[in-house]
C-alpha cells in the first residue's frame, strides 16, 4: 500500500471495485471479519480436560475496560485502513474511465469530416455519460485525499460518501443504456476495421503504485467496469460503517448512504436483470441466470469438461467451443433439464459407474508443468520480452489447468430427468456439490411449470450465454482479465481452532471438516470429534493443516448418522447430512501476524467460532534440537536408540502398533489431522517416559496418533535422510536412465546411518500395508508419499536445494512446491520398489528386533 502522511499501515488496503472475484468474497464475509487476539503468540490450548466446556478466547477478560479500549482503538485504525483501499481502488477505475474517454473527442472530431469514423449518435450512444461518471468520481477522489492525508481518528468523510450516493441517478442512466451501449459499438466494430483496432487497444494509464506501465483493455471490458462497480457499491459502505464508531459523526451520514445505495441497488437488480435476458424467454417471463460454472461430466466413460448455467426455471449443460480466427466466444447446448423435471438420482437407483481414475502420479506431472510455466511467464515479465510471448505460454498454462481440472474431481452428482435420463457431474468436494444441490433445491420450491423449449429458444438462450456467464476463466487460469497477478496462495502451517457452534434450532449429533485448496482444488484435511446431541456443540479442538499454495480454508458442518444400513440415498458414500458451510479467504495481510485470528464463520442460520494462526514456510522448516535431553522429540534418533538398547525408537514401533491395530481401514489415515492437544498430550507423555502412554493411546483418536508419529520426524534435528545425502537423493531421483536411477537411490539408501535405515524400512513396510488397503481408506502409495516425503526428506532451510535449470529462475512458492514435489517422488520410488536388498540377509528379525 503507498505510505500516506502520518500512516502507520504498510499492508495491502482492500482493493475495492475492480477485483469483482475478491470484492464478492468480501461482500459475503463482510460480517466475519477477525479481530486480533491480544492472547500470547502461543496457542490458546485447551487442556484435554476441559476442551468440551469452555472456549477461552470468549472469556470474560475479553470485556475488560481496557479491551473495549483497545478494540475501539483497532477499529479506528481499521477505519483508516479501508479508506486507504477506497483511495486506491478509486485511482484505479478512474484511470479506467480515462481510457474509456480518451478516444472520445479524436472520433468526435472525425464525425465532422468527410471519412468519420463513427457518427456523433453512436458516438453519444456508446459513451452515454461515460464523462459524468469520471467528474463524479475524480470529485470524490480529490476531496478524499487530503483528508485520508490529514488523518485523525476525529477526520469526517462522510458527507463525501452521502454526496456520491445523491448521484447515482447518473449510474441508473448509464446502466439503463448499457445494453444499447454494448450492441452498438458491437456493430461499429464489424462495420469499420479502424475502429476494431482502436476498440481492442485502449490503453489503462498505470497507477502510482506501478509506475511505468500500462495495459491494454477492450472497449467492451472498460464499459463493464461501472455496471461492476454499482453492483459492488454497498461493500465499501458495510466496512467502513462497520469500523466507525456509533457515536462518531460520519455515522449517521455514512447509514444514510448505506440505505441509498441498497435501495438503488435493489432496484437495478429488479429491473435490469430482467430486461437484460427478455431476449431468451417468451414475454412476460422472468428468466435470471443464479449461477454458472465449469465442470467435469461423465459421458459413456470419458471426462468432458462443461459450462453450466443454473437458470431460475432450468439447467443448462453448454460446451464452449473453440475460438477460431479471432471469432468472440459461442457454445454449444448439450442438454437442459427444466428445475420442476430435475430430481438427484439415487445410488440405489442406478447401475454404479466406474468413476475413471488418473493416476496421482500424472496430477502432480501436470503441477510440475504448472510451476513450470508460471515461472517462465514471471521471467519473460523481468526480461520485458514482447506480449506474444507471454501470450503464448499463457495459453500454455491455461490448457496444463484445464488439463489438471479435468482429471482431478471424483466426488460424484447424479441428476436425471422426468424420463430417467441420467447426468453425471463429478465435483472435487463435498462443499461444492452441496452448494450446486442446496441453490437447485431452493429454486425448485418457486418453480411448478413444465415446459420444453423449441430449437430456437435453446439457441437463444444459449447464445445469450456468452453475456450472462459470470465465470470467464477456469478456477485455476493466472492473470486472469482486469487482474494483476495471481495470488500465489500460502505456504506453510495453518493452526485452526474449531470452538463451537450457535444458532442450531433441535439437538443434534454434530461435527466439522475443513478443506483447503492446492492448484485449483480442495481436499479435507482435518474432522473434529461427534458431540453428541447438542445445540451447542463446544469442539474446542486445533488442528494444524499443512498449506501448499493455498488461498481459502472451507468449513463443513455434518449431522452425523449412527443407522450404518442405511446407505445414502444420493452418493453411497455416507449417511452424514451437510447441514451448513462457510468458507474464508486466507488473506496474508489478515494472517501475517503472531497473534491469533478469531473469525466466526456464519452458515445456514448458524455460526461456528474459529481462531487460526499461520506459520510460513520459512519458519516452519526449521529443524530444532530440543532442550530436553532426556526426551524423544528433537532428538537424534541414534542418541534415542542407543539409550532404548533398540533398532527403532519406541514411539515409532508404539504409533504403528496402534495404528495398525485400529487405524488402517480409517478413511485419510495420516493425510487428516488429528487434535493438537491429544498430539500435544502424546508428546509429553512420550518425552517424560510416562508408562501409561500405551493407555492413553488406546483411548485417543487414532488420527491423533498418526499426528504424533509424524511430528516426530518433523522434529528431528535432522532428516531421517539426513541433510548430507539430501542434496544427493534430489539429483537421483531426477536421473533419466531407470537402470542408473536404481543403482544410485539404493546406494544412497544404504549409506543412512543404521538406526536411520532400520526406521525407516520398519516405517516403508508399513506404509505398504496402509496402501494395500486403498480400497477402504482411500490411502494411495502416492498420497503416503505426499504425506511423509517432506517429513522424511525436508532439510533445515539453510540446505534446502533443489536442481534446477539456471536458466528458468523459479518463484518463492512455486520453489516451494516443485522442491516438495521432488520428496514426495523419491519416498514413492522406494515405496513402489517391490523389495529392497539390504547387507543383512536376516532382514525381518533386524526389523523387528528390540534388542541391540
Amino acid at each position: 500500500m503507498r505510505e500516506l502522511a502520518n500512516g502507520q499501515f504498510t499492508g495491502t488496503p482492500p482493493t475495492y471495485g475492480y477485483d469483482a472475484d475478491r470484492a464478492e468474497e468480501q461482500r459475503r464475509h463482510h460480517e466475519i471479519l477477525p479481530y486480533i487476539d491480544d492472547s500470547p503468540s502461543s496457542s490458546p490450548h485447551l487442556s484435554s480436560k476441559s476442551r468440551s466446556s469452555r472456549d477461552t478466547l470468549s472469556s470474560g477478560s475479553l470485556e475488560s475496560s481496557k479491551s473495549t479500549e483497545l478494540d475501539l482503538e483497532k477499529g479506528l485504525e481499521m477505519r483508516k485502513w479501508v479508506l486507504s483501499g477506497i483511495l486506491a481502488s478509486e485511482e484505479t477505475y478512474l484511470s479506467h474511465l480515462e481510457a474509456l474517454l480518451l478516444p472520445m473527442k479524436p472520433l468526435k472530431a472525425a464525425a465532422t469530416t468527410s471519412q468519420p469514423v463513427l457518427t456523433i449518435p453512436q458516438i453519444e450512444t456508446i459513451f452515454f455519460k461515460v464523462p459524468e461518471l469520471y467528474e463524479i468520481h475524480k470529485d470524490f477522489y480529490d476531496n478524499l485525499l487530503p483528508r485520508v492525508q490529514q488523518w485523525s481518528h476525529h477526520q469526517r468523510v462522510g458527507d463525501l460518501f452521502q454526496k456520491q450516493a445523491s448521484q447515482l441517478g447518473v449510474y441508473r442512466a448509464f446502466v439503463d443504456n448499457y445494453e444499447v451501449a454494448v450492441e452498438t459499438a458491437e456493430k461499429c466494430c464489424q462495420a469499420n476495421s479502424q475502429f476494431a483496432e482502436i476498440s481492442e487497444n485502449l490503453k489503462v494509464r498505470s497507477t502510482k503504485d506501478v509506475k511505468d506501465q500500462s495495459t491494454k483493455n477492450s472497449l467492451e471490458t472498460l464499459l463493464y467496469k461501472p455496471v461492476d462497480r454499482v453492483t459492488r457499491s454497498t461493500l465499501v459502505l458495510h466496512d467502513l460503517l462497520k469500523h466507525t464508531p456509533s457515536s462518531h459523526p460520519d455515522h449517521p451520514l455514512l447509514q444514510d448512504a448505506l440505505r441509498i445505495s441498497q435501495n438503488f441497488l435493489s432496484s437495478i437488480n429488479e429491473e435490469t436483470t430482467p430486461r437484460r435476458q427478455s431476449m431468451t424467454v417468451k414475454k412476460g417471463e422472468n428468466r435470471q441466470l443464479l449461477k454458472d460454472s465449469f465442470i467435469v461430466e461423465l459421458v459413456e466413460g470419458a471426462r468432458k469438461l462443461r459450462h453450466v448455467f443454473l437458470f431460475t426455471d432450468l439447467l443448462l449443460c453448454a460446451k464452449l467451443k473453440k475460438q477460431m480466427g479471432g471469432k468472440s466466444q459461442q457454445y454449444d447446448s448439450k442438454w437442459y433439464i427444466p428445475l420442476s423435471e430435475l430430481t438427484f438420482q439415487s445410488a440405489e437407483e442406478v447401475e454404479p459407474v466406474v468413476i475413471p481414475q488418473v493416476a496421482d502420479e500424472e496430477l502432480d506431472a501436470m503441477k510440475v508443468k504448472i510451476s513450470h510455466i508460471k515461472s517462465e511467464i514471471q521471467r519473460e515479465k523481468r526480461a520485458n520480452k514482447g506480449s506474444k510471448v507471454i501470450d503464448r505460454l499463457r495459453k500454455k498454462l491455461s490448457e496444463q489447468e484445464s488439463l489438471l481440472l479435468l482429471t482431478s474431481p471424483s466426488l460424484a452428482l447424479r441428476l436425471h430427468n422426468r424420463n430417467g435420463k441420467g447426468y453425471m457431474f463429478l465435483m472435487s468436494s463435498d462443499y461444492e456439490r452441496a452448494e450446486w444441490k442446496e441453490m437447485i433445491r431452493e429454486q425448485q420450491k418457486k418453480c411448478f411449470k413444465s415446459f420444453s423449449l423449441t430449437s430456437m429458444e435453446l439457441q437463444m438462450l444459449t447464445n445469450s450465454c456468452v453475456k450472462l456467464q459470470t465465470v470467464h476463466h477456469i478456477p485455476l487460469t493466472a492473470n486472469k482479465e482486469g487482474q494483476e497477478e495471481e495470488s500465489p496462495g500460502l505456504h506453510g502451517f495453518l493452526n485452526v481452532i474449531v470452538h463451537s457452534a450457535s444458532g442450531l434450532k433441535q439437538s443434534l449429533n454434530l461435527y466439522c471438516t475443513l478443506e483447503v485448496d492446492s492448484f485449483g482444488y480442495f481436499a479435507n484435511k482435518a474432522k473434529t470429534r461427534v458431540y453428541r446431541y447438542t445445540t451447542e456443540p463446544k469442539w474446542n479442538e486445533e488442528f494444524e493443516i499443512d498449506l501448499e499454495g493455498s488461498q481459502t480454508l472451507r468449513l463443513l458442518c455434518y449431522e452425523k448418522s449412527y443407522n450404518k444400513t442405511k446407505p445414502n440415498r444420493e452418493d453411497g458414500d455416507s449417511t452424514d447430512r451437510i447441514i451448513g458451510k462457510g468458507q474464508i479467504p486466507l488473506d496474508p495481510q489478515m494472517l501475517q501476524g503472531k497473534d491469533w485470528q478469531r473469525t466466526v464463520v456464519p452458515m445456514n442460520g448458524m455460526e461456528v467460532k474459529l481462531s487460526m494462526k499461520f506459520t510460513s514456510r520459512e519458519f516452519s522448516l526449521k529443524r530444532m534440537p530440543s532442550r530436553k535431553p532426556m526426551g524423544v522429540f528433537g532428538i537424534k534418533i541414534s542418541t534415542v536408540t542407543k539409550r532404548e538398547r533398540s533398532k527403532v525408537p519406541y514411539i515409532v514401533r508404539q504409533c504403528l502398533e496402534e495404528i495398525e491395530r485400529r487405524g488402517m481401514e480409517e478413511v485419510g489415515i495420516y493425510r487428516v489431522s488429528g487434535v493438537a492437544t491429544d498430539i500435544q498430550a502424546l508428546k509429553a507423555a512420550f518425552d517424560t517416559n510416562n508408562k501409561d502412554v500405551s493407555v492413553m493411546m488406546s483411548e485417543m483418536d487414532v488420527n491423533a496418533i498418526a499426528g504424533t508419529l509424524k511430528l516426530y520426524f518433523r522434529e528431528l534435528p535432522e532428516p531421517l535422510f539426513t541433510d548430507e545425502l539430501y542434496p544427493n537423493f534430489a539429483g537421483g531421483i531426477a536421473l533419466s536412465d531407470s537402470v542408473a536411477k536404481e543403482s544410485c537411490m539404493l546406494n544412497l539408501l544404504l549409506s543412512l546411518p543404521e538406526p536411520n535405515l532400520v526406521t525407516f524400512l520398519f516405517l516403508l513396510d508399513h506404509l505398504k500395508r496402509v496402501a494395500d488397503k486403498e480400497s477402504i481408506n482411500k490411502m494411495s502409495l502416492h498420497n503416503l508419499a505426499t504425506v511423509f516425503g517432506p517429513t522424511l526428506l525436508r532439510p533445515a532451510e539453510k540446505d534446502s536445494k533443489i536442481p534446477s535449470n539456471p536458466t528458468q529462475p523459479i518463484s518463492m512458492g512455486d520453489s516451494w512446491s516443485l522442491e516438495v514435489m521432488s520428496q514426495v517422488q523419491v519416498l514413492l520410488y522406494f515405496l513402489q520398489l517391490e523389495t529392497i536388498p539390504t547387507p543383512d540377509s536376516k532382514r525381518q528379525s533386524i526389523l523387528f528386533s528390540t534388542e541391540v
